[in-house]
């Protein structure tokens, strides 16, 4: 991301200028960083019809039935741990359904994964290496971007620099997904872990899918839990609900 002798503050002019020339979000907030294809034709811009024109970004539909209005609301701070998977599904979520989204300081993210799922790529921008301070990266990028996903690379943020990016996000109607680290202060916790694997039998075979136990933490609220099977189904993968806690589903609807 950061070129021969860049400085940080070089690369972030350089990102603010790049997001000058791509037009507003589809909500009509601030402008989007193209970083994966800055040579975008009129018809690949975002349109204001597009999903993200919702106060709330998509997720996996039986994630949605376990958060709070059904989806990751503008402006909040999320953090996500456990399986990647998770962050995956929310990232072929919202470029799926027209939105934008930027990862920061995560190289080894499931591109191949998220497009099975249904990620366009080309609303997806990647900076695998933000430099020495990734949270500054990010706060330039909730200016334009629907929804970060930014890797604290195990790091604690101190409260004081959490409260400026948290502001920003929550003033422009970004998500800011952290993981691998602490965040002060969270709006929403989702957690993946995996229960099992698809295809395997006693003598061998081939995973066909794995089977994640989620639970999603809103402040405020009692914890909810849902099994749910990643599978693959017609060259691409699904997400479904299995058994999990009825009454939990029950309640989230």
């Amino acid at each position: 991301m950061t070129g021969p002798g860049e400085t940080r503050a070089d690369t972030i002019v350089r990102l603010r200028r790049r997001m000058a020339e791509i037009p507003a979000r589809s909500d009509n907030s601030p402008r989007l960083l193209a970083v994966l294809a800055p040579d975008r034709t009129a018809t690949d811009r975002p349109s204001h019809s597009a999903a993200s024109t919702l106060r709330t970004l998509p997720t996996p539909a039986p994630i949605s039935q376990l958060i709070p209005h059904h989806g990751l609301v503008r402006g909040s701070i999320v953090q996500v741990s456990g399986a990647s998977a998770l962050r995956a599904g929310l990232v072929a979520s919202v470029t799926g359904s027209g939105g934008w989204a930027a990862l920061i300081g995560v190289p080894r993210f499931g591109l191949l994964a998220a497009t099975e799922m249904g990620a366009d790529l080309k609303r997806c921008a990647v900076v695998p290496d933000p430099g020495p301070d990734p949270i500054a990266v990010a706060a330039v990028l909730v200016d334009g971007i629907d929804l970060v996903v930014l890797s604290l690379a195990g790091t604690d943020v101190p409260p004081s620099r959490a409260r400026a990016v948290t502001a920003r996000a929550r003033r422009t109607g970004a998500v800011l997904v952290v993981t691998d680290g602490h965040w002060p202060t969270v709006d929403l916790h989702l957690d993946a872990r995996v229960a099992g694997y698809r295809g395997l039998g006693a003598a061998g075979g081939r995973i066909t899918g794995i089977d994640l136990t989620v639970e999603v933490r809103a402040r405020g609220q009692q914890p909810r839990r849902a099994d749910v099977a990643v599978t693959g189904q017609s060259g691409g993968v699904a997400w479904d609900a299995m058994h999990g806690d009825p009454s939990v589903l029950r309640a989230a609807l």
